[in-house]
């Protein structure tokens, strides 16, 4: 078994939780009928349309009447989709998801942004400066904003959901990760 760090705990040999917390809350958005969206980091590990990229950040519909060939590893999260008609392969390191939630109602997890993203990735013009590494996880959040019930569903880079093309499209201009509130 392969075991990886999520880049917030230095000096552990175990593996990191951030793959299992990926699958479960996959899981439970199936299981309800929810859409789950994950919100990654984008630097040059992760290989996805760049056109749809904004401030090195891009949402991506991982439910699998969006996707083919999902593949949720304890290193990476693979699988082909259509954007804007064309299908692409999609790679995205497990450390470069930043937060996983349902579409419909936003709840879901967030996690730090991956450590390499501030020392080693090379910065994308026009965009924020990434999360400090070390970071710790937020927990007990529901995501507000971008992909919450109600709100227009082209929020995020979607191979089933985009504004005008039934294929896929890119995110609203200015259409980011989500915000995040604190529940209990």
């Amino acid at each position: 078994m392969d075991h990886s760090s999520d880049g917030s705990s230095a000096g552990n040999s175990s593996a990191s939780t951030r793959p299992y917390l990926i699958r479960a809350l996959h899981e439970w958005c199936s299981d309800n009928g929810f859409t789950p969206y994950i919100a990654v980091h984008v630097d040059h590990s992760v290989q996805v349309p760049q056109e749809y990229v904004s401030n090195n950040e891009i949402v991506l519909n991982i439910g699998f009447d969006a996707t083919s060939g999902l593949e949720l590893g304890n290193e990476h999260i693979q699988f082909k989709a259509r954007f804007g008609g064309v299908a692409r392969e999609i790679f995205v390191p497990v450390d470069h998801v930043v937060a996983i939630y349902a579409r419909e109602n936003g709840q879901g997890m967030a996690f730090p942004a991956p450590a390499v993203a501030a020392a080693d990735a090379p910065p994308v013009a026009g965009t924020a400066a990434p999360a400090k590494p070390g970071s710790t996880p937020l927990r007990g959040l529901r995501l507000a904003g971008a992909g919450v019930a109600g709100e227009a569903p082209e929020q995020a880079a979607s191979a089933d959901e985009p504004p005008s093309d039934p294929e896929g499209g890119p995110a609203a201009p200015g259409a980011g990760r989500p915000a995040l509130k604190r529940i209990k």
